[in-house]
């Protein structure tokens, strides 16, 4: 008989006396021996809590050999009793997929099947979601909860994915309830160095598993309201979570690299300033007219500035891909160059002759602005990384 893999269901408690209980004897009676292709398991990491929720597991450990129990020397956040819990799942139990959930009905038991059934599909990373058709926050929110709540999700959602599919494709980033292949994904993750042991630690997760190549699904949640126990929210819960998203934008290599590249940009946006004063100058006496005149005064300048971000972006932005000199380098500057003969040089032209025409010599810089970057910008950065700097795999 072929062997089933093992998930293994890690519920952070402290002060959860009132339901604990009740939650190993559902999942252990009613939900795991509804899954047939897995060997569930379900760990509790107590912080040595004061109402003895810890005894109540122990006492339940007689009965179920289903269940294991982690006392946790020292209370260092819900992140850090998640981490202690997915090593212990990992070095005891083998896990070949950790689920995380709360241990006072918030999050239904009922849908973990539903959960491991998307991870048999294929799916590496399954999350509950509550802005999902079908999927709610509990009724009894105040408005201030649900606030934060949705206002919250919606900026590290912003602020981590924005603009890529996953911004659309994740709606929920800081619920808690999931289940994450073990292989490839928690197993590699570096635990040691989170940037919170609070609750900024799901952000983080959830970051790095998507970062790692996970194939994402949401599945709706409708999420309880608590009756009884201690909620796991503290009051830096909101700072916590802001500062875990930024940093974790912060710190990726495409976030660095598209600030390298915006102070080359703004070295060649200044030489692209002067070269075109410079230039509408020396052209002044031989072109008469105003829109022409800059037209042709910003191309030339505009190719200074192209050769000047080249060499930069390749001897720094671009660095891991950095091209060697020689015909590689030539064909790619001749690539860039042609193509920007229109990012960079036709219509950013375009835009500052028919500008100053219209409107005046005047507003010449406002209308470099303008196009340098809502044209030029956006469109090097694509190209730059799409056709010259492409990442080598």
């Amino acid at each position: 008989m072929k062997k089933r893999p093992i998930a293994v269901v890690v519920i952070p408690t402290f002060n959860e006396a009132g339901t604990i209980g009740i939650m190993i004897d559902y999942l252990v009676k009613a939900t795991f021996p509804k899954i047939k292709t897995w060997d569930c398991r379900v760990m509790i990491v107590d912080g040595k809590s004061p109402d003895g929720t810890w005894k109540i597991v122990e006492d339940k450990q007689k009965h179920y050999s289903k269940v294991d129990l982690l006392l946790e020397t020292k209370k260092e956040g819900i992140g850090a009793a998640y981490v202690k819990g997915f090593r212990r799942a990992m070095s005891k139990h083998h896990a070949d997929v950790v689920i995380e959930m709360d241990g006072d009905f918030q999050h239904p038991p009922k849908l973990i099947p539903e959960l491991l059934q998307q991870i048999d599909d294929g799916f590496d990373y399954v999350l509950g979601s509550r802005k999902l058709k079908g999927g709610s926050n509990p009724k009894g929110w105040g408005f201030k909860r649900v606030f934060f709540s949705e206002v919250g999700g919606l900026v590290a959602r912003f602020v981590l994915f924005f603009p890529t599919k996953n911004f659309f494709r994740i709606t929920d980033p800081t619920g808690g309830f999931k289940a994450t292949r073990v292989k490839g994904f928690i197993d590699t993750m570096d635990m040691d160095h989170l940037y919170s042991r609070s609750f900024g630690y799901k952000l983080e997760f959830l970051y790095k598993t998507v970062q790692l190549g996970a194939r994402v699904k949401e599945i709706p949640l409708k999420f309880g309201l608590r009756t009884t126990g201690e909620s796991k929210i503290e009051p830096q819960t909101a700072k916590d979570i802001f500062r875990s998203v930024f940093l974790l934008r912060w710190h990726d290599p495409t976030t660095q690299k598209f600030i390298k590249f915006g102070t080359i940009g703004l070295f060649g946006f200044v030489i692209n300033k002067v070269g075109l004063d410079i230039f509408a100058g020396l052209l002044k006496s031989f072109i008469p007219g105003v829109g022409l005149r800059n037209t042709i005064a910003n191309a030339l300048a505009a190719e200074v500035s192209i050769i000047s971000n080249f060499t930069f972006n390749n001897l720094w932005t671009f660095k891991n891909e950095k091209l060697i000199w020689g015909l590689i380098m030539l064909k790619k500057f001749a690539t860039f160059n042609l193509s920007s003969v229109v990012s960079g040089i036709i219509l950013p032209s375009l835009v500052i002759g028919l500008g100053t025409q219209f409107f005046g010599d005047q507003y010449r810089t406002l209308f470099l602005v303008i196009a340098v970057f809502f044209i030029t910008v956006p469109l090097n950065w694509f190209i730059y990384n799409v056709f010259i700097w492409k990442k080598k795999s």
